[in-house]
């Protein structure tokens, strides 16, 4: 089993298994206020960037609840500017990933797509939401686990290494403020392509 397969079955099916809440879409609305005491603590200011990593499946009824997602974020493209496209990357992941310079817009875009595919059924089909913060070349991820109901932070430095110190440091300074994942086994990965995101490179807002 390769690195991938084990992230996968991680946030999939063990994690299923081993699952001690639900996850709830709604519990993505507490990145708004943990923006906040990122960059007002820690300096970490939010990307102009999130995405949704779920696993697709070869059907006409997951197809057209990928299409419900697709036009829930067209009609909320023209309230909030918040851009949207899907892509799958090299190790298979599916994405749709999201752009936008106001982080709150951010946040209900991905809250929307999420709870459209759980509506139409397909909840077990997401696998985590992620949303990247900067701090002088640093990159942060904060990652909600669907399956485990839960956050961690996650902060690559390159050749498959993190900095777990950081890591510890976000989980201290947010721990009142959103559901950490207390079991750090649970704590994976989802390594970065290069210098792009986990979903290959960067989308800008407006593009």
């Amino acid at each position: 089993m390769g690195l991938f397969d084990s992230v996968k079955q991680a946030l999939g099916v063990a994690a299923e298994a081993d699952a001690t809440r639900e996850g709830d879409p709604e519990a993505l609305f507490g990145l708004s206020t943990a923006a906040v005491t990122m960059e007002a603590q820690l300096d970490f200011a939010p990307a102009d960037e999130a995405a949704l990593c779920f696993s697709g499946v070869d059907s006409t009824a997951f197809t057209d609840a990928r299409d419900e997602v697709a036009a829930v974020l067209d009609a909320g493209e023209s309230e909030t500017g918040t851009v949207f496209e899907f892509r799958t990357d090299a190790h298979g992941y599916d994405w749709v990933v999201l752009a936008d310079t106001e982080f709150e817009d951010l946040v209900t875009s991905v809250h929307f797509a999420a709870d459209t595919m759980q509506e139409s059924g397909f909840g077990s089909r997401l696998l985590a939401a992620a949303f990247p913060f900067e701090r002088d070349g640093t990159v942060a991820y904060w990652l909600y686990s669907f399956r485990r109901g839960s956050y961690y932070p996650f902060v690559p430095t390159g050749n498959r290494n993190h900095d777990s110190s950081t890591e510890f440091k976000l989980e201290s300074v947010l721990d009142s403020e959103l559901t950490i994942e207390e079991d750090k086994e649970y704590w994976y990965p989802m390594w970065p392509e290069g210098d792009a995101r986990p979903w290959g490179r960067p989308l800008e807002p407006g593009e």
